[in-house]
């Protein structure tokens, strides 16, 4: 019954979905209008996380500044809502007009040398644009995005397909190295999306950084399938140039990850991270409570004897440990 009721539910928002992507950009912006009032002047969506995400990372801002931040992601947080709605019918021309990608000459060389690309992406607007990266490559390129599926498989099935529409592939997690190296045995050029600035969970907590002023435990995978496959390794630097229209600009990290020093490459990709979020406070993701992994409770977690994380109640470990 319950997966019925699932169902029941995918076919009307994907319905909903669909009717709504029809709708010019001009409408879904009104939309968008609107909906900020709701969220952002009324409803005040995640404030108390947004707030202190933005009041820890710029301390030099005052109140009032930190406010306008606030109100212009929250602007910007809406738009984002409608073009991905949009992305479900938005023609190839419309969507190359609006995600403009451009990219150093070692970049295509790369390419035309048949050496595969890490793309490394962050939580700014627009990065589901980024599926637009097909459009501006060869036919012969496949581009492939790593992605957490959904619980939910009828609308994981629906972002798919939204995501997808422009032909870039979109590989779970789990099965990243895999399909990755299944990729290098065809000896075929690809592009890999790799957002990696998601919180890890505990026991994939293998580095910490510097970012936005905090201490931030960080994901490598990334970094260790680029060196796995000597995937040549991008910054996808994003800007918002007005509203509704986007750049991505290929910065270079490395054309030789096995070269590069244990998590160098991912240090240098949160530098570029910070950089570009500095340029344009509001194009990131504020309300993903990205800092609640702290490395003090890491370490009360973490047991040395084992080189595991204890996963239980953290209320238990410190009694057994004996912290108050």
């Amino acid at each position: 019954m319950k997966k019925f009721f699932s169902y029941i539910a995918y076919l009307i928002v994907a319905g909903l979905w669909y009717l709504l992507s029809l709708l010019p950009f001009c409408v879904l912006y009104v939309f968008s209008d609107l909906l900020y009032l709701l969220a952002g002047r009324l409803v005040h969506y995640r404030h108390r996380v947004i707030w202190k995400n933005l009041r820890e990372s710029f301390p030099e801002k005052s109140e009032r500044e930190l406010r306008q931040m606030e109100h212009a992601f929250y602007r910007q947080f809406c738009d984002y809502l409608m073009e991905t709605i949009k992305m479900m019918t938005i023609s190839k021309k419309e969507l190359k007009r609006r995600m403009h990608i451009s990219a150093p000459e070692s970049f295509w060389q790369c390419l035309d040398n048949n050496q595969s690309i890490a793309v490394y992406l962050g939580h700014l607007f627009n990065w589901e644009y980024m599926t637009s990266l097909p459009l501006w490559v060869a036919d012969d390129v496949q581009c492939c995005e790593i992605y957490h599926p959904l619980e939910n498989a009828y609308f994981d099935s629906l972002f798919l397909r939204a995501r997808e529409r422009q032909h870039a592939l979109c590989i779970p997690m789990m099965e990243s190295l895999r399909r990755i190296i299944g990729f290098g045995k065809t000896h075929r050029a690809i592009v890999v999306g790799y957002i990696a600035d998601q919180v890890p969970f505990w026991n994939n907590i293998h580095h910490w950084v510097d970012f936005l002023h905090h201490d931030t435990p960080v994901l490598t995978g990334a970094e260790r399938i680029a060196k796995h496959t000597n995937e040549a390794c991008f910054y996808a630097y994003m800007r918002r140039t007005r509203r509704g229209y986007y750049t991505c600009e290929m910065k270079l990290i490395t054309l030789e990850p096995k070269k590069s020093k244990d998590f160098e490459i991912t240090d240098a990709y949160f530098r570029l991270l910070e950089e570009n979020i500095r340029e344009q406070p509001s194009l990131y993701l504020w309300s993903h409570n990205r800092w609640k992994r702290t490395r003090e409770e890491f370490n009360i977690r973490y047991n040395a004897a084992t080189g595991k994380v204890d996963l239980r109640d953290l209320d238990v470990i410190k009694r057994e440990k004996g912290i108050n």
